[in-house]
C-alpha cells in the first residue's frame, strides 16, 4: 500500500501563572512559529488563543511521529520565548468562551456572523488525521466503512472531561459543544465520489457552504488533499498517543482498501447504532460498552479493540507500525488524558486543595504531559 500521511494538532495557550488562557497572545509567538516551521505549517485558528500545527506530507508512521515532535517544539519554544504555556487538550479545564475572541480573519468572522454563540462558544481544539491512498472512488467507499470505528476513535483520544470549572461526566465533552453546529456528526453513507459531489452541489447551490471544508463531519474528504480526513479526535496530551491512533487509522485503512480490492468490504452499519456508540464513547471513554452488530449484544469497549488489533496484524506488518499499533492497548490499560485530568482533580480535592487549585493542578498535567518527548 502506498499511503501519506498528515496530522494536524491544535493546542491553546497558557498564562503560566494564572493557568488560564490567553485571549490575546502576542503576535510574536506566531511569528516565531512561522520563521521556524521549516516543511511544517503553523498557523493561527478560530479563536486567538489558539494555534494549529501542521505536519509535512509523511510516508510512514515514523516519519510522522518525528514531524509531530517538530512540531511540537517549534510550538513549545516559541511560546516559552514569550512567557506563554502550551496544552495539548481539547478543551481547558477552566476557561470561559465568553473572554475568548476570534482571530481576525475574514472567514471567521463570517461564521461569528452567520452561526453567533453557536461558533462563539465552540472552545475547542482537535487533531485530525489525513490518510491519502488510492482513488476517489476507493477513498469513500472506506471512508464510509470506517464510520463505523468513529467511536473507537473518541475512545482513545479523548482529552476533554472538564469544563468551565465542573466536571463533566462526559470524557470527551468536546463533541457536545460541535454538534451546535450544522453538518457535524457521523456523515451519510456514500458509496463513491459522484454521491459525495452532489452532497457538496446542493450545499453550494442553495448558499449554504461555500466548499467542502465547511463540511464538518467526524470524517470527510479533504477539500484541498486527495485524503481522507479523519475529525473526530481530541487533541492528545501525550504525542505517542497521537502517533499510535495515527497507526490505528493508517492500518484499518490497509485492512479496507485490501477488502475493497477484493470487492469485500462489509455491509454499512446502521448510522443509528454508530450514533448511539458515539454518545456512549464520550461520556464513558475506555470504560463503554458499544453495540456489536455482528453478535446483536453490547460488548466493553476492551474487547473489541483486541479483536481488531489481532485482525489488524498483517496490515501493521506491511505498513511498518508493529509497535505504535500495540501501544493502542497500553492507552486502554494506563486511561487516557481524559482519565488522568479526572484522576489529578480528584487526588488534588483529597489532599485538600481547593477547588481552583484542583483546576489549575489539571492545566499543570496537560502543560508536562504536552512537553513529553520533546526535546528543547
Amino acid at each position: 500500500m502506498k499511503f501519506t500521511i498528515g496530522v494536524e494538532e491544535e493546542f491553546f495557550l497558557v498564562d503560566p501563572i494564572t493557568r488560564d488562557l490567553i485571549s490575546q497572545p502576542t503576535e510574536a509567538i506566531f511569528e516565531a512559529c512561522e520563521r521556524n516551521a521549516g516543511p511544517h505549517r503553523i498557523v493561527h485558528e478560530f479563536l486567538n488563543t489558539q494555534i494549529e500545527t501542521n505536519t509535512k506530507v509523511c510516508s510512514s508512521i515514523g516519519e510522522l511521529r518525528d514531524s509531530l515532535l517538530e512540531t511540537r517544539r517549534i510550538v513549545l519554544n516559541a511560546a516559552q520565548d514569550h512567557d506563554a504555556a502550551v496544552i495539548a487538550a481539547s478543551m481547558h479545564p477552566f476557561a470561559k468562551w465568553q473572554e475568548q475572541s476570534p482571530t481576525p480573519k475574514e472567514r471567521y468572522e463570517e461564521f461569528e456572523l452567520r452561526m453567533q454563540d453557536a461558533v462563539r462558544r465552540v472552545l475547542v481544539s482537535g487533531m485530525h488525521i489525513h490518510v491519502g491512498f488510492g482513488d476517489e472512488d476507493q477513498r469513500i467507499r472506506v471512508m464510509s466503512t470506517i464510520r463505523h470505528y468513529m467511536p473507537l476513535f473518541c475512545v482513545l483520544s479523548a482529552s476533554s472531561p472538564i469544563v468551565e470549572g465542573r466536571q463533566t461526566g462526559f470524557r470527551s465533552f468536546r463533541l457536545n459543544y460541535l454538534s451546535g453546529l450544522p453538518r457535524t456528526g457521523i456523515p451519510p453513507y456514500l458509496s463513491s465520489w459522484s454521491d459525495y459531489q452532489q452532497v457538496i452541489d446542493e450545499l453550494e447551490s442553495l448558499d449554504f457552504i461555500n466548499d467542502g471544508t465547511e463540511l464538518w463531519w467526524d470524517i470527510r474528504p479533504s477539500a484541498k488533499y486527495p485524503t481522507i480526513e479523519l475529525r473526530i479526535c481530541d487533541t492528545c496530551s501525550l504525542v505517542e498517543d497521537a502517533v499510535a491512533i495515527t497507526a490505528l487509522y493508517v492500518c484499518l485503512i490497509h485492512h479496507l482498501q485490501t477488502l475493497d480490492e477484493r470487492g469485500a468490504l462489509p455491509n454499512p452499519q446502521s448510522r443509528q447504532l454508530i450514533e448511539e456508540n458515539r454518545w456512549h464513547a464520550q461520556r464513558y471513554g475506555i470504560l463503554a460498552f458499544f453495540a456489536d452488530p455482528t453478535t446483536n449484544e453490547r460488548r466493553i469497549v476492551g474487547e473489541l479493540v483486541e479483536e481488531l488489533l489481532d485482525v489488524l496484524k498483517t496490515s501493521a506488518q506491511i505498513c511498518e507500525c508493529e509497535t505504535e499499533l500495540a501501544s493502542i492497548a497500553s492507552i486502554l490499560a494506563r486511561g487516557t488524558s481524559a482519565d488522568r485530568q479526572f484522576d489529578a482533580m480528584k487526588l488534588a480535592e483529597l489532599d485538600g486543595a481547593s477547588e481552583r487549585e484542583s483546576l489549575r493542578t489539571v492545566v499543570d498535567l496537560l502543560v508536562a504531559e504536552t512537553k513529553v518527548g520533546v526535546s528543547a
